[in-house]
């Protein structure tokens, strides 16, 4: 495996350079502007209607407050300094894989809420007098247009699980490190390296659990149960529910690209 050689900290790096690197950095605060108190997600009793598609209920408050988060999250992996040692090829697959999930950890972070409505079922004459324009367009053009509900739940009991566990500013800068420095990805060339990142916060997560919430021994574990939620949640998904709205069909790559390096 080649490593970088532009990268000054990873022969030498203290053991702790991620927990400096991210807290150094990480200016954010909690805010509770958004947050609705006593606002609680309805469990669904079957799942019979998570396939019914949905839409956001003040779509333009809702994406102007995500692009807002979408840009504190990108300064705050700009200002890593561990991040900016890596090859720009080796940035941009991590962003590309990593901004929907830092979006929604973010939108947990800033206590950002939304609602829903469901979407109209098209009538009968709108199915017969639209049905030669679907068929002159893409196959999948109009199943795959809008957001389930179930996808909806599964961004809803991922912000309610951060919420219940009042995560605090420190356990979010280490919970966004584990997951922007995720080794696993195809095309990187400091494989090694970024898995040193990654443990690195994990490592940092725990010692700082172990330290301020003894009286809670599984309170890692309840923080790593909300990676794996958080891991289920589709970039597309997020994109269609939270851009589209606002700039219509977007590549949020080329949007990234634009917004993270000014192109």
């Amino acid at each position: 495996m080649a490593y970088f050689d532009g990268c000054h900290c990873l022969g030498n790096r203290r053991q702790n350079s991620i927990l400096y690197s991210i807290l150094k950095n990480d200016n954010q605060t909690e805010q509770h502007t958004h947050r609705r108190p006593g606002a609680v997600l309805q469990q669904q009793a079957c799942s019979c209607g998570s396939k019914k598609k949905v839409a956001l209920r003040c779509p333009q408050i809702t994406c102007k407050t995500a692009s807002a988060v979408l840009v504190k999250t990108l300064k705050f992996v700009k200002n890593v300094p561990c991040f900016r040692e890596l090859p720009a090829e080796d940035q941009l697959v991590l962003v590309r894989s990593s901004w929907a999930p830092l979006l929604v950890l973010g939108m947990a972070q800033d206590r950002v809420d939304f609602e829903t409505t469901e979407t109209p079922e098209p009538s009968m004459l709108q199915k017969i007098l639209t049905s030669g324009q679907e068929r002159r367009g893409s196959p999948h053009e109009q199943s795959d247009q809008g957001v389930t509900l179930a996808d909806i739940q599964g961004i809803k009991a991922f912000l309610t699980k951060c919420w219940g566990l009042d995560i605090s500013t420190k356990e979010y800068a280490y919970l966004k490190g584990a997951v922007l420095f995720n080794p696993d990805l195809e095309g990187l060339q400091c494989v090694h390296y970024i898995h040193g990142l990654q443990s690195e916060a994990h490592q940092a997560l725990n010692e700082y659990v172990k330290m301020i919430h003894r009286e809670d021994p599984a309170r890692f574990v309840k923080l790593f149960i909300a990676l794996s939620m958080l891991r289920s949640i589709n970039a597309n998904v997020v994109a269609e529910l939270f851009f589209k709205p606002v700039i219509g069909t977007v590549n949020m790559e080329e949007l990234l690209l634009e917004m993270f390096y000014g192109k």
